[in-house]
């Protein structure tokens, strides 16, 4: 049976949703076990709306972030991304981002992955990069052609910007 969480997810729209998770509080565990469970039908949209209504660093997903992680790498694409940017919000530990940063190197290795997935996979492993500078040569290195030329201009681009902001932050820190 379809709890009501579920139903709404499916008939409304993201501004509804928010709303409607903001008059029902309560369902917000319900939210991440969805968001992190394999039910076809909800699961990517429960991620989606998980993203969307959540504050930066926020304490109720933080006790599920081990297990959002350790499922991350058995879902599809659109379940994956909307996860990642989940993550991309959090405050990882040192253990928890070496284990991301494994994860979204293989997404972005991973050519017929969906563009948006690749790019949000890379746009968390600079996250990570910026925390731990070491990283960024790895990082840099794995924006060569084999990788982004099968990618819009648009999103190459954002690579770049992005790999630009990681040398500043780099330089920065050897300063």
């Amino acid at each position: 049976m379809e709890t009501k969480l579920e139903h709404t997810l499916v008939i409304s729209h993201k501004a509804k949703l928010i709303s409607f998770m903001r008059s029902h509080p309560e369902d917000f565990d319900e939210l991440i076990k969805l968001a992190i469970a394999d039910k076809h039908r909800y699961s990517w949209r429960a991620a989606w709306l998980l993203w969307g209504c959540m504050s930066p660093n926020d304490k109720r997903i933080r006790k599920y972030i081990k297990r959002i992680i350790d499922v991350l790498p058995t879902k599809m694409d659109s379940q994956q991304r909307e996860l990642l940017i989940v993550l991309q919000q959090m405050e990882l530990n040192d253990n928890y981002e070496g284990c991301v940063f494994d994860i979204c190197t293989k997404i972005w290795q991973k050519t017929s992955n969906t563009p948006s997935l690749r790019y949000n996979a890379f746009k968390l492993m600079v996250k990570i990069s910026k925390k731990h500078p070491d990283l960024s040569r790895e990082t840099n290195y794995l924006a060569k052609p084999l990788y982004i030329d099968s990618l819009s201009s648009t999103v190459r681009k954002s690579i770049f910007t992005m790999l630009e902001d990681l040398s500043q932050k780099k330089k920065n820190h050897i300063r």
